[in-house]
Order: C-alpha cells, then structure tokens, then sequence
C-alpha cells in the first residue's frame, strides 16, 4: 500500500471514530442536563400525597396550577367532593364555613388533547360547562375514567400530574362518610377533609413558570367543540346522608358539580 493511500485511510477513520464517540456521547448528556418534573406536596388533614407535574404535556395547565401553589391559595381549601370509584376534587372552597368559593384568576386554556389519559392516580383539571374554563379545582382519579378523555365530538378534562407518593391517603380520603353538607346537596364529606397546603417539593426546572402564559392553540389531536361535558355511563347513585356512592355519577368533576354557585 502506498504512503499516501495509508495517509488517506487513517484522516478517514480518525474523523469517523471521533464521530462515533460523539453520537454516543449526546444521548448521556441530554439525560445529564434533563431536569426532573416539578413536584408538589399536598398536606391534607387526613395526611399527605405527592403529584409529579407533566409540563411537557400540559404547559398552560401546570403553570396555572403552581402559580395557584406558589401564592399559597391553596391553604386552608377543602376537598369538597369525594365519589367513591371515581374522583376525590378540592381546591377552590375555604374550609371555614361557610365554605364559600375563593375569588380566583382568569381560566386556564382546556389541554385534554395532551394524550395524558384519566387513568387511577392521575391529578386533573376541574372545570364549569364550557371547555376553557378550569382555574384552580382539580381532582384526583380514583380508578379509570376514560369517559373524562377527549373524543372528536367533546371537549375533555385535562390531566397535568400524577400521584407519585401517598395514593393510600387518597383512599383513605375516597373512603370518607359523605352527603348534604355546608352549601353542597351531594357527595361532600361530612367531616371536613382539609387541604392544609400545597408546596413545591424540587424546583420546577422545566420551563413551568409561576405565572400562567398567554392562552395558546390546544396542543396535539384537538377535539372539536362538542358537548362541554363527558357524561359517565350509567346511572347516577345518589349518597344518602353518611352513606357512599358506589356507582360513577352521571356529572363529570365540574366545578359546578355539587357546589352551591354554579358555573363557578
């Protein structure tokens, strides 16, 4: 071989290994530089659960919902709504009587064509009728509802976390006495299930900024304007005084539903 074919081959591999070894490189360097998803803690008077924020999947409805977290609204908030194999949601009454609806900011554009699905665990937003009009109640998913999911022919209820810690006190909440109580006709604990505070656990270092951006165009597969509300199949079961619902009821977590203010 020639000196010079020889000097060809070695400035052709030389670049190729260097190459090589910075593809492979990459891969651990994003994972280096990735930041963890924001994490929140709610302390409730029946214990704690910790949600892990999917801002990636939900930017609008994450940021709406720290900033709510980093002004400290949530203090002193009641879960308000408590259906056995469905939903526990809270955040918007105080929890001194007489449990009137806190003064909230502008809603949250709706996100539930995000492709996060309402499966047990997950943490959604609440809203009123209409598609775009979440602001601070969320809820907690008890089971799946994938009648709470987006179709083509109806608006959705948006998830933005999940329950990573403590899923049994969320149960343990699901499992409480409900009926009347207070300004609520229907599922509301009889014995005050309080949301002492909601703080942020690790920084959100994910883009997720304390105050709501402007709204923008629903992400991904959006679905057409339809029916405002997904209904559960099936029969509602009303919860008699101290007793349970065992069934889905016919009303998703609107934050109408189960309030004496509606469309609130």
């Amino acid at each position: 071989m020639h000196k010079w074919q020889w000097t060809r081959i070695r400035l052709t591999v030389v670049p190729l290994a260097l190459l090589g070894a910075l593809l492979l490189a990459l891969p651990a360097a994003r994972a280096q530089n990735a930041q963890p998803n924001p994490e929140v803690r709610v302390t409730t008077s029946m214990g704690s659960f910790v949600i892990e924020l999917r801002p990636d999947r939900a930017p609008l409805t994450v940021a709406n919902f720290l900033h709510y977290v980093n002004k400290g609204f949530y203090t002193n908030t009641l879960f308000h709504r408590v259906i056995t194999n469905f939903i526990i949601q809270g955040g918007g009454h105080d929890a001194t009587s007489p449990y009137a609806l806190k003064p909230t900011d502008p809603p949250v554009v709706n996100e539930s064509g995000n492709g996060l699905e309402n499966k047990r665990g997950t943490v959604g937003m609440a809203r009123a009728v209409g598609p775009d009009t979440g602001n601070s109640q969320f809820y907690v998913n008890l089971v799946d509802n994938p009648e709470l999911d987006p179709l083509p022919t109806r608006w959705g209820y948006a998830v933005f976390g999940k329950v990573i810690q403590g899923m049994d006190v969320v149960d343990r909440i699901s499992e409480v006495p409900t009926g009347a109580f207070g300004p609520f006709k229907s599922n509301a604990p009889l014995t005050p299930v309080v949301i002492e505070s909601i703080e942020l656990v690790n920084p959100p270092g994910t883009g997720a900024t304390e105050s709501p951006p402007a709204p923008a165009a629903q992400p991904g597969a959006t679905p057409a304007p339809g029916p405002s509300a997904a209904p559960a199949p099936g029969p509602s079961s009303p919860a008699p005084a101290g007793g349970k619902a065992t069934a889905k009821p016919a009303s998703p977590p609107d934050q109408a539903a189960g309030d004496s203010n509606s469309g609130s």
